[in-house]
């Protein structure tokens, strides 16, 4: 969606842009509601006193973004030697600090919105600084990435897998993907956008990775954890739907984003034009 964006494609309608936006959202809602759920399985406490500590999380994690945003916004400052590379270096250090921090003090959750949170308030006053910070983030996460969906792999046993729980698996996939395409393109309908460019905002909704990577195995580690063998079956089913998750609709949602994006998107200039007035000019 980033390479779409970059060579123009959907940038006058703002497609990419409302893609990325909506997509951040939805990630704070996937890592809420997993938690809460989380807490409310795990936990011996009340229901309603999971969801008070659910939403606290959220709080706190909004709240210390919003404060690490401002801090980072005017620090370094722009007359400073090599700001892109400081810039970068430190929103990858407070993110991770955020996440590690957050686990220590038992704010399951605060730890991911802290650094969407973080990252935005940053974006939203670098603009078009922004960009060389992307580059160095990106390439940070090309190789940390392996890593993240191996140890995903590791723990998912393909010859353990009965071929029911894989199909089960499958069909629950496939049924929240139907509901989730088809709400999109229904809210789509009162947009302003052609009846094409609704069919592809409906169809980037399909790929699924990084989040599924990142909360798939906390339920059979958190059982592990508390040590209750009776919930370790159904953390395994967890975790098989996420991983089920990330191979299936990972690059087929990729591809085919790739593949519609620049038949279906209207290409825009990406350059900005330098107007010159010359009419006062005296010879």
């Amino acid at each position: 969606m980033l390479l779409l964006q970059e060579n123009g494609y959907g940038i006058d309608k703002g497609i990419p842009t409302l893609l990325v936006a909506a997509s951040s959202m939805d990630d704070i809602a996937a890592i809420t509601g997993f938690n809460t759920f989380l807490s409310i399985v795990f936990s011996s406490g009340s229901i309603i006193s999971n969801v008070l500590s659910s939403l606290r999380n959220v709080f706190v994690g909004v709240l210390v973004g919003i404060v690490m945003g401002f801090f980072i916004q005017y620090f370094p400052s722009e007359d400073q030697v090599k700001v892109t590379q400081r810039r970068a270096f430190l929103v990858l250090s407070m993110c991770i600090s955020a996440v590690l921090g957050c686990q220590y003090f038992d704010l399951h959750g605060s730890g991911g919105l802290v650094t969407l949170v973080l990252s935005f308030m940053a974006a939203k006053k670098w603009a078009k600084e922004k960009v060389g910070i992307q580059k160095i983030v990106a390439n940070t996460w090309n190789i940390f990435q392996p890593l993240l969906f191996g140890l995903v792999g590791t723990e998912v046993s393909v010859e353990a897998l009965e071929s029911r729980t894989i199909g089960m698996c499958i069909a629950t996939l496939g049924l929240a993907l139907s509901v989730r395409i088809l709400a999109t393109f229904t809210l789509m309908s009162f947009a302003d956008f052609r009846f094409k460019e609704k069919i592809f905002i409906a169809l980037s909704w399909i790929p699924k990775a990084t989040v599924q990577a990142v909360l798939g195995p906390l339920a059979l580690e958190t059982a592990r954890r508390v040590e209750a063998p009776h919930l370790e079956a159904y953390s395994k089913d967890v975790m098989t739907v996420a991983f089920l998750a990330i191979l299936i609709t990972a690059p087929n949602g990729a591809l085919l984003i790739g593949i519609l994006g620049p038949k279906i998107l209207e290409r825009g200039d990406v350059t900005v034009p330098l107007k010159v007035d010359i009419s006062n000019f005296e010879p």
